[in-house]
């Protein structure tokens, strides 16, 4: 018989980012180790109670179909769970799932609970949710450390993967198109998106444009200030693209750019890189684990308008180091591939067993 394993996530498609990418692509490369059910926010109305991802993984939604339903989820996810009566519970993000797995400790208490760490964003109960579990893991280095210094020396890196062989087919599919320049993500402050405008604001000589994929709080103000920076006709918002529509947006992308203030990861990175994006990032969180500069990508302090300029031109006007970097950074990429990650985290369910 096979072990059971519960997911928690509070998000799931078609309210999944990068930090939920974890709960789907992982029980679907390893439904032939595990008997996998996933535990999710329903938060509409018009999405069923209980579905299947993609045909394999039984999802269980819990709440009423409203926007609150994340803040009821830690309550409601742990009685959901007791029902299947789980060997692991194996909760995705240190939010609304972590705190989901610290009430699990009562209500289901026999099941070895595993966190996986996956945002330098949120505090709130966060050393408690992190030292609560059996075993922690953690997407970057940055994360790693923050569990040790709340006593977590045992937390184990594994990072979130990019999906190769799709981004692949992509690029069969699609070209370069010169000039391409894109921005994948949430568009909330932490993102930049406002240094990335103001940026190519400074080369309306050049031959550029900038898609940006994406939806959140900040569209409107950063839709003015592409308006008043007088680059709108070359910023095109394109909304939230879901996989796997979005990898033609990186097939045909020259120049990946995410500014980001704080990142704990980004799997956007990784999937520029996987799909041959000359790739600029900043020097904060889990970024420099994927972009090393001058090696595979440039990185820039965050917040500097000067240094983003200056990446962006040296980009723009030199073919050549935009296929070194392209080429590196597409080597590297391969080291993510979502299947060899998920059989590291099958030999952590398998420790947890044992254990």
């Amino acid at each position: 018989m096979k072990p059971k394993v519960v997911i928690y996530s509070a998000f799931l498609t078609p309210f999944r980012s990068g930090a939920e990418a974890c709960a789907e692509e992982v029980p679907l490369r390893l439904k032939h180790d595990f008997d996998f059910t996933i535990i999710t926010s329903r938060l509409r109305r018009n999405l069923p109670k209980k579905d299947m991802l993609q045909g394999h993984i039984p999802v269980i939604r819990v709440g009423f179909g409203s926007k609150f339903d994340k803040w009821l989820f830690p309550f409601l996810a742990p009685l959901a769970a007791r029902k299947l009566k789980p060997d692991i519970i194996h909760a995705i993000l240190e939010t609304f799932a972590g705190q989901a797995l610290m009430h699990s400790s009562v209500i289901v208490f026999k099941a070895k609970r595993i966190l996986t760490l996956q945002t330098t964003n949120r505090s709130f109960k966060k050393k408690e949710i992190t030292k609560s579990p059996h075993k922690v893991t953690a997407i970057s280095s940055a994360l790693v450390n923050y569990a040790k210094s709340v006593g977590r020396n045992d937390a184990v890196l594994i990072p979130n993967g990019v999906n190769s062989e799709e981004i692949e087919s992509a690029l069969g599919w699609y070209e370069k198109i010169k000039g391409r320049i894109l921005f994948v993500g949430r568009l909330e402050p932490q993102k930049g998106v406002d240094i990335l405008l103001q940026a190519l604001a400074k080369f309306k000589q050049e031959n550029w444009d900038l898609n940006i994929v994406g939806d959140g709080s900040q569209k409107e103000i950063l839709t003015k200030l592409s308006q008043d920076l007088g680059i709108t006709e070359r910023v095109h918002f394109k909304g939230y693209v879901a996989p796997p529509d979005v990898y033609k947006e990186y097939a045909q992308a020259e120049i990946f750019c995410g500014l980001s203030r704080s990142e704990a990861l980004g799997n956007v990175f990784l999937e520029a890189q996987a799909a041959g994006c000359a790739v600029i990032g900043t020097k904060t969180g889990g970024i420099p684990d994927i972009v090393q500069n001058g090696t595979n990508g440039i990185l820039i302090k965050p917040d500097n308008i000067d240094m983003a300029v200056e990446a962006i031109g040296r980009l723009l006007k030199d073919p050549s180091q935009r296929s070194k970097l392209s080429s590196a950074g597409k080597k590297n990429a391969q080291k993510y591939d979502w299947g060899r990650i998920a059989k590291e985290y099958a030999q952590v369910y398998m420790e947890a067993i044992k254990d």
